[in-house]
């Protein structure tokens, strides 16, 4: 499985057939990421919640690539398939499988509606996913959340993910002693911290989330970088 982080919350997984996985696809405003959204060519995307900052850019995208198919809530598919997108909606601990891949949403604490939208609109719950690739590999992705302890009852020990991508910016997520803590709890292999240093009020160096993991490897990527597991 390769790995590419686009900046933010935004992640390619390619998986040994060559499925590709886009995960909140918040391109065009995003100033980490250099890309523009007719530059991706994803045969899935997976949408953790409706903020504009992980929603992003779905629906151009969906639209320049035809066949593409959103895994995302009921709600965000429902809204997504008026739009014309090819939307599936399921619910926590449900799963879809493509190819080689089996796509699982789970629980994520946070919260979600179209903020880009003129009146707020209610998106449905928060989710996270976990992706099951057929060597066996497992990546959970785990959206915006605080701490939660299904981390450690449900994710780390029903699910046991070999990759774990955490956000650490606080304001609006879980801030790095938090995302530590989780990582201790899901135990995974490999951690990867997301969702900061994208905007000034989620600015946090990686390196001290790093120094507070001590049972897994912290793998740090640059944007765009791609990592081979």
């Amino acid at each position: 499985m390769k790995l590419k982080w686009l900046g933010h919350s935004a992640f390619e997984l390619t998986s040994k057939r060559g499925l590709n996985i886009l995960i909140d696809p918040f391109i065009q405003a995003n100033p980490a990421c250099p890309l523009k959204p007719s530059d991706l060519h994803p045969d899935i995307i997976c949408i953790t919640h409706g903020h504009a900052d992980h929603f992003g850019d779905v629906v151009e995208i969906a639209r320049n690539n035809p066949n593409l198919i959103v895994i995302t809530n009921y709600e965000i598919s429902i809204y997504l398939q008026r739009k014309g997108v090819n939307a599936i909606g399921i619910n926590y601990g449900a799963s879809v499988r493509f190819e080689d891949v089996e796509i699982r949403m789970l629980e994520a604490k946070h919260s979600s509606t179209f903020d880009f939208e003129i009146d707020t609109k209610y998106a449905g719950n928060p989710g996270s996913f976990l992706f099951e690739f057929d060597d066996d590999l497992k990546v959970f992705h785990a959206g915006d959340t605080g701490l939660f302890s299904d981390m450690k009852f449900v994710i780390g020990e029903v699910y046991k993910p070999d990759i774990a991508i955490l956000p650490i910016g606080n304001i609006f997520t879980m801030d790095i002693k938090e995302a530590s803590i989780a990582a201790s709890w899901i135990n995974s292999e490999f951690v990867i911290p997301m969702h900061y240093n994208t905007f000034p009020s989620i600015a946090q160096n990686p390196k001290e989330f790093e120094n507070l993991v001590t049972n897994c490897k912290t793998v740090i990527p640059n944007v765009l970088e791609t990592i081979e597991f």
